[in-house]
């Protein structure tokens, strides 16, 4: 019988949540991930997600950070962690390559500097995208929605310290419905996910009572309730 050789490569699925310009004028957050755009054959000008080969001497975890922070200059991640194996036969041209994919987030505030060729989409939205990786981009989506419900995994998306308005407007563009700021303070509140810094916001310009400034609790992720779903309103 004939050798077929196989590859193994790593892929990355990076959200932010981050604001989108409406035609209203308004900006609204929503969640994006990172792609960059091809410039060679196979697949030359749709969007890919960031990763490369394994070498023959690192791990999955240590190869998708180290091609993160060579290829897109991305050192700011909040979390990381494996998420999924793809493994058609035909799932790339050439020699059957597996892939191995990671969920990254990084948080709302940070602005990494990217590489020209590298940008950050709406989910909702995707370009034309290279071979299997808008499945692998829902699939990572999925994930976090499930996430949202049952760990603290909120951290990896939110600035170190928040007003709710805030941590609802990011759990809302993440979980892709709206998210009562009260019901979402109760349940992380009960589940020890969040806790108040003692401090307050900057009051706007309409004045008002300054709102109270939150933090997660921790940035370590952890199940907080296995049994629970942050479902839609209605």
């Amino acid at each position: 019988m004939a050798h077929i050789s196989t590859e193994h490569e790593v892929l990355a699925v990076v959200f932010q949540v981050r604001q989108v310009l409406h035609p209203a004028t308004k900006r609204k957050p929503a969640l994006h991930v990172l792609l960059w755009q091809r410039a060679l054959e196979p697949e030359r000008g749709k969007w890919s997600l960031p990763g490369g080969r394994l070498d023959s001497d690192e791990d999955l975890t240590s190869s998708v950070s180290r091609q993160l922070a060579e290829k897109v200059d991305l050192k700011e991640l909040a979390h990381l962690e494996q998420l999924a194996v793809f493994s058609d036969p035909v799932r790339v041209p050439g020699p059957r390559t597996i892939a191995s994919t990671f969920l990254g987030l990084v948080p709302s505030p940070a602005t990494p500097e990217l590489p020209p060729d590298t940008r950050w989409h709406p989910v909702s939205s995707l370009p034309p995208m290279a071979f299997d990786h808008a499945p692998m981009v829902e699939h990572a989506r999925t994930r976090l929605v499930a996430k949202l419900s049952y760990t603290n995994i909120g951290f990896g998306l939110a600035p170190d310290e928040f007003a709710l308005s805030t941590l609802r407007d990011i759990y809302s563009a993440a979980l892709g419905h709206p998210v009562d700021a009260t019901n979402l303070q109760r349940v992380l509140e009960r589940r020890h996910v969040i806790t108040r810094t003692g401090t307050t916001a900057r009051s706007g310009r309409s004045g008002g009572r300054p709102a109270a400034l939150y933090r997660f609790t921790d940035s370590r992720y952890r199940v907080t309730d296995e049994f629970a779903a942050l479902r839609p309103p209605g």
